[in-house]
């Protein structure tokens, strides 16, 4: 589909960080009250080791010359698996939505037969009240797959709690190598099981950590039962101007799964925050997970503020 008269794309670059956060932050606003898009996730948008914004991303810019839209693809690892994004500016900015769609599609198609793929999975995301995309996406392929859910709780009442026998629970060692290797050899290997869970090397873990703008050292935590290395728990910086801590990843290995190690996480890290004076924790999880996650979150007091649908189809290479 071609764009309207009087509208124009090009390619992003660091440089349109600030505009493209503005765009993010209308459009949540729109969609779930809140700016939740936060300076990192933009960054890693435009500088992820597998995409390439100068052939992977574009803005697009309306007839007055604002910008409109913004597109891209994710690719966590360079695998067969590929995230559309189609952001537009609440503000006039939907008639450029269904081209960029087409346009990151298209080249979907194309790095499939770049990598030596048949084909490759794309997925899409989109709120329940987005009917206006929800209708684009699906008028390109794309079918319900499942929902995600916006998870947040007070910490008014957060005190310290005991932990389970034999559980304890530390703070990973950023200066140490081998400790963040085991960090993530426990993560990579806890969310295997994940039905959408996208695959990092440890170097290129290491690396997106280290491009993150801060790192709270003092809240990345490691359970171990009986002295063996059992969970993670991974916050993330990216809603404290919302005073909000954030629960960016949790993982318990198989084996020691149901014996208390994930909950005694949440509730370790839930005091850490409150300690800070943080007002509220969130998180995203998966209503599907095969983990029974959400279950976890839900007995810990977390309420679901809003959900994600996610949408999948296969694309043949060009």
């Amino acid at each position: 589909m071609a764009f309207p008269d009087g509208w124009s794309t090009r390619r992003p670059t660091l440089d349109d960080l600030p505009a493209i956060l503005e765009l993010m932050r209308a459009n949540d606003i729109a969609a779930t009250g809140e700016p939740e898009t936060g300076e990192d996730a933009v960054r890693a948008a435009l500088t992820s080791p597998h995409v390439d914004p100068a052939r992977d991303c574009w803005l697009a810019y309306g007839p007055d010359g604002r910008l409109g839209g913004w597109a891209y693809i994710d690719n966590d690892n360079g695998g067969d698996k590929e995230f559309v994004e189609v952001y537009v500016h609440p503000d006039g900015g939907a008639p450029c939505r269904r081209p960029l769609l087409d346009l990151v599609l298209r080249r979907v198609a194309e790095r499939a037969a770049e990598h030596g793929f048949a084909e490759v999975t794309a997925k899409a995301g989109a709120l329940p009240a987005e009917t206006d995309y929800i209708a684009d996406i699906e008028a390109v392929g794309f079918r319900f797959e499942k929902r995600y859910a916006r998870m947040r709780r007070s910490l008014s009442d957060i005190a310290p709690a005991p932990l389970p026998r034999g559980v304890t629970i530390r703070l990973v060692r950023p200066d140490d190598d081998e400790d963040l290797r085991l960090f993530h050899r426990i993560y990579d290997t806890g969310f295997r099981d994940a039905y959408d869970y996208h695959p990092r090397d440890y170097d290129s873990w290491r690396a997106y950590v280290d491009g993150l703008t801060s790192v709270a050292w003092d809240e990345w935590f490691v359970a171990e039962v009986d002295g063996v290395p059992a969970g993670v728990l991974m916050s993330a910086d990216q809603f404290l101007e919302h005073n909000e801590a954030f629960v960016k990843n949790l993982a318990v290995l198989r084996e020691f799964r149901r014996r208390g190690v994930g909950g005694a996480l949440l509730r370790h890290a839930f005091a850490v925050y409150a300690a800070k004076g943080r007002a509220q924790v969130g998180l995203g999880v998966d209503m599907t997970s095969p983990t029974k996650a959400a279950n976890l979150y839900l007995a810990a007091g977390m309420t679901a503020i809003y959900e994600a649908d996610i949408f999948a189809q296969q694309v043949k290479a060009a």
